[in-house]
């Protein structure tokens, strides 16, 4: 894979998914229109310097400063009133979100412990794929000895594929390590399915 993954996906990506998915319009290939990063401090304890913390987590992760996200609505059990701050999040589009993707595949993922694949589950079916990150730490642009609290958020690659099957294989062309999987993403797992390696839903470190 090339050093600017655009590059990677003009070159190598179209022609191999034209050759698989048997396109026969170069537009007919999906592409990866943005990323989005989504981080929820909370409604309770320190909210404020929590998502501060975020805030200034993001920006490193990402290169982008992220924008405060608020509450739609109350819930007095949790404390939440209505347009309370809880959370933050980053849209990446363009060259920042193709060097993200390229930094969270090749120096993030390898550092969770005992990795095995993304979960094959996460796919909205509309072309979009979510998973979480439960630890930021495998992040290397975060310093552990300057870490004040622990970060975790979901990660958003939106595409322009029509389905499960067209998105994943494009995602796995783009270089993301999928867990191997004996049946089609379009269809819902079955009981007794099982995945040859076993994934979380949330990546920890």
């Amino acid at each position: 894979m090339e050093n600017d993954l655009k590059v990677h996906y003009l070159k190598t990506v179209v022609p191999a998914m034209i050759k698989v998915r048997s396109y026969t319009n170069i537009h007919q290939v999906p592409k990866l229109q943005k990323i989005v990063l989504n981080c929820s401090v909370g409604s309770s304890g320190d909210v404020k310097n929590a998502l501060e913390d975020a805030v200034h987590d993001l920006t490193l992760i990402t290169g982008q400063k992220p924008v405060k996200t608020k509450s739609k609505k109350s819930i007095s059990n949790f404390n939440l009133r209505l347009h309370q701050e809880i959370g933050c999040k980053v849209t990446l589009r363009g060259k920042m979100m193709y060097d993200f993707m390229l930094r969270f595949i090749r120096a993030a993922l390898p550092r969770i412990r005992d990795f095995r694949g993304i979960p094959n589950r996460g796919f909205d079916g509309r072309g979009a794929y979510t998973l979480g990150v439960k630890d930021h730490s495998i992040f290397p642009e975060i310093e552990l000895d300057k870490v004040k609290r622990n970060l975790g958020f979901d990660v958003t690659f939106v595409t322009s594929g029509h389905n499960r099957e067209e998105t994943r294989e494009m995602l796995v062309q783009m270089g993301m390590p999928f867990i191997a999987r004996s049946h089609s993403p379009d269809q819902p797992a079955k009981t007794g399915d099982k995945e040859k390696n076993h994934g979380q839903e949330v990546l920890a470190a």
